[in-house]
């Protein structure tokens, strides 16, 4: 994935497809993602660099709750990009523990 302004106005267009509002905000807070009285807000520091907006909004999109049905064939294409990025890094997590679990000690 290229860290450019391009990926990251595709990422946020996914996720303002899926109901979300992305707001960048100053703070000394992690990023991350809150829903406020059944409003769905993503709320990014806004002195974070272009790849650190574009990993934190990557990270956080499978936790939210998004119909790929409901996006753009452009966006759908993306959708399926991270949630295939998010299922590798799971199974090689769980690979790795175990292996860990599995060598003699």
């Amino acid at each position: 994935m290229k860290y450019t302004q391009t990926t990251l106005n595709k990422v946020e267009a996914l996720i303002e497809e899926a109901g979300y509002i992305v707001r960048y905000e100053r703070g000394s807070f992690q990023s991350g993602f809150c829903i406020l009285e059944d409003k769905k807000v993503v709320v990014l520091n806004k002195f974070l660099q272009l790849e650190g907006r574009i990993n934190t909004l990557v990270d956080l999109t499978p936790q939210l709750k998004i119909n790929a049905e409901t996006l753009t064939p452009e966006s759908k294409k993306w959708f399926a990009d991270i949630m295939g990025r998010h299922q590798a890094a799971n199974n090689e997590a769980a690979n790795n523990e175990e292996e860990q679990s599995n060598s003699p000690e």
